[in-house]
């Protein structure tokens, strides 16, 4: 059924192609929004982390659209992948697992690279975990990343994201 038929269908409404045109463009617009948000994110900027002797290929989500996308979509990721969520200003951060199909830890960083606090999170949760104190940076990797290399709060990591 095109769009004129569907509004035919309303009682009291006439539609003309100009409008029926107009709405058309709205939906492609809208369905390709959709489309895009269930794709993953694979093209955003690098950077490079250290921590200790581990060095990490971070993508940088930088804006509102790329940190609420985040992983959203990936079926795997490499060990020593991830992504860094750099905010504007430093508030309490809280991350949930929506449409992110696999699990992940989430380390809330300090301006100088310090870890605040780690939370293990669960795929495709709504459960909210959040920074304990206010952060600018939220590292994603694989769960049990930071567990298996015993990196706790109060490590520092480095690296030029953190040299502001």
């Amino acid at each position: 059924m095109n769009l004129t038929a569907l509004f035919a269908l309303l009682p009291g409404r006439k539609l003309h192609r100009t409008c029926a045109l107009a709405l058309a463009l709205a939906l492609a617009s809208l369905t390709l929004s959709v489309f895009a948000q269930e794709t993953p994110q694979l093209q955003l900027p690098r950077t490079k982390l250290n921590a200790g002797m581990h060095v990490l290929d971070v993508q940088l989500a930088q804006t509102n659209e790329q940190r609420q996308i985040g992983l959203m979509w990936r079926k795997e990721m490499p060990q020593h992948e991830g992504m860094l969520f750099v905010f504007e200003q430093p508030a309490t951060q809280c991350f949930w697992m929506r449409n992110t199909l696999i699990p992940l830890s989430a380390a809330f960083v300090a301006d100088d690279g310090t870890i605040v606090n780690i939370a293990d999170m669960k795929p495709q949760s709504d459960d909210s975990h959040c920074s304990e104190k206010p952060v600018r940076y939220v590292l994603e990797m694989n769960v049990g990343w930071f567990a298996k290399r015993q990196l706790k709060a109060g490590y520092k990591l480095s690296g030029a994201a953190f040299t502001r």
